[in-house]
């Protein structure tokens, strides 16, 4: 059974600066464009593309939390 866990952090604006580098956006897009061409994926690469687009999205909202005029009040 799965549980869930909430940690608050302070976002700072250095964060803004963060992504991934640039071999893995390659190969993300890579994994992701022979998904779209129709080739599909073995379960190990898509374990691996589902990870890298849950990271890409975290880092985002990370991102997003750095530019927000309140984000040294978050909740």
């Amino acid at each position: 059974m799965a549980s869930k866990m909430s940690i608050s952090l302070p976002v700072t604006a250095e964060i803004s600066r963060f992504k991934l580098p640039i071999g893995v956006r390659k190969r993300l897009a890579e994994l992701l464009d022979r998904q779209d061409a129709g080739h599909p994926l073995s379960a190990a690469e898509r374990r691996e593309a589902e990870g890298l687009v849950e990271l890409s999205e975290f880092l985002s909202l990370l991102r997003l939390r750095a530019t927000r005029p309140d984000h040294d009040q978050a909740a």
